[in-house]
């Protein structure tokens, strides 16, 4: 795993209802490809981009604690962005709940708008595969 630049604190985005101590763990579906059962759970660096979660419902940012090792998320990663200014990562071990943040930015629904549409391109493209 590559060395971080980050030292937190880190967030992870959700419409779940969680508390504090609970674990997240890799081995559900992707939000961006549902037939993909993901190897990683994701976090990143900024609240405000933990808060793109897919689904139904508020979206929900918490901030995380990885438990175990983890590294730069290699999907955006230079694939995509060089270096790495989403700040965003993944790990295989759990993160664990710290606590809810309640004063991140939420996006205006026309970049929602343009963030679901550049996902279904993504779909259609294979540059969009995920690195699982």
């Amino acid at each position: 795993m590559s060395k971080s630049l980050d030292e937190g604190p880190f967030f992870h985005g959700t419409k779940a209802n969680l508390r504090d101590g609970d674990l997240l763990r890799a081995g559900f579906r992707s939000n961006y490809r549902p037939e993909v059962v993901m190897n990683h759970i994701y976090f990143t660096a900024l609240p405000n981009g933990a808060g793109l979660a897919a689904g139904d419902g508020a979206p929900r940012v918490y901030e995380v604690e990885p438990t175990g090792a983890f590294e730069n998320d290699p999907t955006v990663t230079d694939k995509k962005f060089p270096g790495n200014p989403t700040r965003s990562y993944r790990s295989s071990a759990p993160l664990r709940v710290v606590g809810e943040v309640t004063d991140w930015t939420r996006q205006a629904p026309e970049a929602l708008q343009a963030w679901k549409e550049r996902l279904v391109a993504l779909r259609a493209d294979e540059r969009g595969q995920i690195i699982n």
